[in-house]
């Protein structure tokens, strides 16, 4: 049985989207480096033609990847747009408090296959996701992190 994997609705939409333009326009650009490469003639030492095949391999996975991702999502259901949520959960957008930096950041609690820590989209399995799963508005929690433990006040949870 395939293992289920949870997402937001942009994460679904995303993933939809990059299976949609691999299957259409990155499938037809790769073909067309095929044939041209295939026009250079002799195959064995053609270093455009490996190129492109191997390309075309990388794609395909990619393609199949998605696939399987695609039928084992579960959406996660979402709190109504700017409704506060009584607990951090997935597709929660949380605003915590550094403690000992006294610095407010919002972050939101995505799965591992849409963290974008530049976005400040946060994984529910790295240290600081896993730390504020479940937690209230006013919980101090407690990151293990590389430089120590840091402590963060949850200040507020919404979608």
């Amino acid at each position: 049985m395939a293992k289920t994997i949870t997402l937001t609705i942009e994460g679904k939409a995303k993933l939809e989207q990059e299976l949609q333009d691999l299957k259409s326009r990155v499938r037809m650009e790769i073909a067309e480096k095929i044939k041209t490469a295939r026009s250079y003639g002799d195959l064995s030492e053609n270093s455009e033609y490996d190129e492109a095949k191997d390309e075309q391999a990388m794609v395909e996975a990619r393609i199949a990847d998605l696939e399987v991702t695609l039928k084992n999502v579960v959406v996660v259901e979402e709190p109504k747009k700017g409704r506060k949520s009584a607990t951090v959960k997935l597709g929660s957008k949380v605003t915590v408090l550094d403690l000992e930096l006294e610095e407010e950041v919002t972050y939101e609690v995505v799965s591992s296959i849409e963290a974008a820590p530049t976005e400040n989209k946060i994984s529910d399995d790295c240290p600081l996701g896993v730390a504020l799963i479940g937690k209230h508005e006013g919980d101090i929690i407690d990151v293990d992190a590389p430089v120590g433990i840091i402590q963060y006040k949850i200040v507020k949870i919404a979608k």
